[in-house]
């Protein structure tokens, strides 16, 4: 990256970071630091849960899907709208009745105390599993691509957002989730421009998508039925997405107290249905607009030189194996086609121009038969990369994206664009962060070591202290999320 880039990318970061400390000022107590005082507006609450939901594989993969599988993966949310609809009128008002910090309490009236322990252990295993994969995946993405240790990645993506985390709690997590959205969705705007200003002066955007939609990728519905049977190895279809998506999505924004913890935020009942429901209903066209810039970056490799594997990483490990006389040829014959590809994708537009239909007909069926001789040639590629001489990742689909920022956009901008992957990665973390804290301080810490506080209080001061008194909860030298680490 250039310098501009490195000044961009440093000063967004330091920007959420202030901004996270600057919404720090919270009320030292419970519900200050874990519900914000349940004070937040529905908005607010939407660009929580929205920012939970989103990391950065889901900017860095969408992208990637799009470009290998088409759009269908969009049909994994439609089932979103509907669980939406079922928490709104059966959990909420059940945890709003309760006024509970965490989800798990719940369990403790409806059964007994070790099923919400149980519970509660689970998802802080579960929990803190993913979050730490929430900080290495797009750390791994990162440090192969530019080549930075992957120790010091590690620490930028999943310590800093710590400063102000730790201080602020639930209120400064919900604010600068607000201000890392703004962020992200400007960024992501600006490279689909970007992409369509770079497409030859007599291609359109419309052209743009009528090519990709003749060759596949624009295929939103998807029944999953082949040849009038259904395909049960279909993973992305019409019925998966409404069944599996509702069941998942239930579950996730039902009981995951990093998603139950957000809209427990909220100021009322209203006002946490409000937000998930907009939730429900905000997600799918933003995924949409995701997956559509994969799309759009596909139709650019049309009309210019695309890689053969988008990790140069594993490439010059294949470069060094006994396939590189092989991956050279591959190489060689990927290129022509590509450049076969670029004389044909002009033709069917400019036969487009004319409503040329036998033209147009023709011309599609060269790039047809083109690009199914270019992703054969990178079938080969992914065969010899899983191969057990070379014992490489054959799977591109998350470096797509990425490496076409890299390649193609100008300077700062790329800048802004890795600030992206490491402000929706906290965006998620924060939140994960946040909810590890509260189940491990309302759950065990505040119920387990009850007593032997108070009696060491008692000793020292010699009068009693209630517990847990939320005037005293965060007057401790030390927050929530402190005592969770111990």
């Amino acid at each position: 990256m250039s310098q501009i880039d490195w000044i961009v990318l440093i000063g967004t970061l330091l920007c959420i970071i202030s901004y996270g400390l600057y919404k720090s000022r919270t009320t030292r107590n419970l519900d200050g630091y874990f519900l914000s005082n349940r004070s937040l507006p529905w908005g607010l609450v939407l660009l929580s849960i929205m920012g939970t939901q989103a990391s950065a594989i889901t900017f860095l993969s969408a992208p990637g899907q799009a470009y290998t599988d088409g759009m269908r993966f969009v049909q994994y949310y439609f089932g979103l709208p509907l669980a939406m609809i079922v928490i709104c009128i059966f959990f909420v008002p059940i945890f709003s009745r309760l006024k509970v910090y965490t989800a798990y309490e719940y369990l403790e009236n409806r059964f007994d105390s070790k099923t919400r322990t149980l519970t509660s252990f689970l998802f802080l295993l579960q929990r803190g599993l993913s979050t730490g994969i929430s900080v290495f995946a797009p750390s791994i993405i990162l440090s192969s691509l530019f080549g930075w240790n992957i120790y010091y990645t590690n620490i930028l993506m999943g310590g800093l957002l710590i400063i102000y985390t730790m201080s602020g709690g639930a209120k400064a997590v919900a604010y600068t989730q607000q201000l890392q959205l703004i962020i992200i969705f400007t960024g992501m705007f600006l490279a689909a421009y970007m992409v369509v200003n770079m497409l030859p002066d007599n291609v359109s955007f419309t052209d743009a998508l009528e090519v990709s939609g003749k060759m596949g990728k624009l295929n939103v519905i998807t029944t999953g039925f082949e040849n009038g049977k259904f395909n049960w190895s279909d993973q992305y279809n019409l019925f998966s997405g409404l069944i599996g998506g509702f069941f998942l999505a239930l579950s996730y924004f039902g009981t995951d107290q990093s998603q139950v913890g957000r809209y427990l935020t909220a100021k009322s009942l209203k006002q946490s249905r409000m937000g998930l429901l907009m939730n429900g209903f905000v997600k799918i066209p933003m995924q949409f607009g995701i997956l559509l810039i994969g799309v759009l970056v596909f139709s650019f490799y049309q009309f210019n030189k695309a890689p053969i594997f988008f990790n140069d990483v594993q490439l010059k490990k294949l470069e060094s194996s006994k396939y590189k006389d092989s991956l050279m040829i591959a190489t060689a014959q990927y290129e022509s086609i590509t450049e076969l590809k670029q004389k044909a994708v002009v033709d069917y537009s400019a036969a487009s121009d004319i409503n040329d239909r036998t033209a147009k007909a023709a011309s599609m069926n060269t790039l047809e038969g083109l690009q199914k001789k270019s992703d054969s040639l990178r079938k080969s590629v992914k065969g010899w990369l899983a191969s057990k001489e070379v014992g490489g990742d054959n799977n591109d689909t998350n470096y797509i994206f990425l490496r076409f920022v890299v390649d193609n956009l100008p300077v700062g901008l790329v800048g802004l664009l890795i600030a992206i992957i490491f402000v929706a990665s906290w965006g998620s973390i924060a939140a994960a962060i946040n909810s590890l804290a509260s189940c491990t301080m309302i759950d065990f810490h505040r119920r387990f070591t009850k007593k032997k506080i108070q009696k060491k209080l008692n000793t020292s001061f010699q009068k009693s202290i209630p517990w847990p008194g939320e005037s005293f909860a965060l007057s401790l030298p030390c927050s929530p999320i402190m005592l969770a680490i111990v």
